[in-house]
């Protein structure tokens, strides 16, 4: 690999680490019953059908959607519909308004133009843990950014002193060399007064398919850096189209949060109910997201089985069944949690916990 750059050969090597990328799933259980079930990825699979009955009926691509004019930062329509919704859900104490958003291809992406825009290479991002693992590769693979963590318990995310975390962690990247030029907040805290947001139809909307994300900042500074990268990372005009749609309907994203709440209610009791069933303990008290939070340690295997630790075995032995779970994504300080998302057919849901029982017994 002479004739690639550095920072390009140190993302590929990325791509080799065990265990870090999810299989796509395939099973379903009319037309592919022996199919893998993945618990893995985090998608709103409940709510599709509402969305391709809402695009059909309601979306029509105008001709600039298909020009550079249409799409270039959100284009004229969808930072509007946007900053609506936002300030019906969100009521920030004073309102966003459209000039205030520049909308690219997914939150991950501006991530990335974040990471680009306000730190330099071998920079810092700091973020509690347990959390999204792949925020690695988010401000790390392009931008060669590093997420620094603070070493609490999930518990700890909802008390205050997580402050205290944070400030340890940043200590400790000093020390190492590590200069922290932001802090990721994904958790329920707020050890900062001043954010640039960041806000995707991916999970509220279900839509990770549509590719749209976008950064909410009174930072004019930023809001520079950003236009200054948006030409690599504009949105298609045709999902613009269908997420402004979306947006500009309000009675209708009222009702569709609605029952995406109640779809993920009944979701999520299907789960924890079967789990208790089993005797398998999870982090009880959550009210939002698409997964729970499990812990597998009683069943954490002995032997390595050629992996690097137990928790890689314990995966292992998962998919040797035909089930998914990502070993050591979230960055936990205490083995064997697993990520478990249940936001999709509960008939996958009840199979997949059947041959977890069969794997663990």
């Amino acid at each position: 690999m002479g004739f690639l750059s550095q920072r390009a050969i140190e993302a590929v090597g990325g791509l080799d680490l065990p265990w870090r990328f999810a299989p796509r799933g395939d099973y379903d259980a009319d037309h592919n019953p022996n199919g893998l079930i993945s618990f893995g990825t985090a998608e709103h699979a409940l709510v599709t059908e509402e969305l391709k009955e809402f695009t059909d009926k309601n979306v029509t691509i105008s001709h600039d959607d298909f020009l550079y004019r249409g799409s270039h930062a959100g284009g004229p329509r969808f930072p509007k519909a946007l900053a609506a919704h936002l300030n019906e859900y969100f009521q920030p104490y004073s309102p966003v308004t459209p000039d205030m958003i520049r909308c690219v291809g997914a939150a991950t992406a501006m991530h990335d133009i974040l990471a680009w825009g306000v730190a330099d290479p071998g920079d810092g991002v700091l973020t509690s843990r347990p959390v999204y693992g792949r925020f690695e590769l988010d401000f790390g693979n392009m931008s060669q950014v590093r997420v620094v963590y603070s070493n609490n318990k999930i518990e700890e995310a909802f008390q205050g002193d997580i402050v205290e975390k944070f400030e340890e962690a940043l200590l400790r990247s000093r020390k190492a060399g590590v200069n922290v030029k932001m802090v990721l907040i994904v958790n329920p805290h707020n050890p900062l007064e001043l954010l640039h947001v960041t806000y995707g139809l991916s999970k509220d909307f279900g839509a990770a398919g549509l590719r749209l994300g976008a950064i909410i900042t009174r930072s004019q500074p930023v809001l520079r850096a950003i236009e200054a990268a948006m030409r690599f990372n504009n949105p298609s005009g045709a999902s613009l189209a269908i997420g402004s749609a979306l947006l500009e309907d309000r009675a209708w994203c009222r009702a569709f949060i609605d029952s995406s709440r109640l779809k993920l209610a009944q979701a999520h009791r299907h789960i924890t109910s079967q789990l208790s069933d089993m005797g398998i303990k999870y982090l009880p008290g959550s009210n939002a997201g698409f997964f729970v939070w499990v812990d597998l340690s009683p069943y954490l295997p002995s032997e390595f089985d050629g992996e690097l630790n137990q928790e890689f075995a314990l995966a292992k032995r998962l998919h040797k069944v035909g089930v998914f779970l990502h070993p050591r994504e979230e960055h936990s300080i205490e083995p064997g949690w697993f990520r478990m998302v249940y936001s999709q057919d509960p008939r996958t849901v009840t199979e997949g916990l059947r041959r977890i029982h069969k794997a663990i017994s």
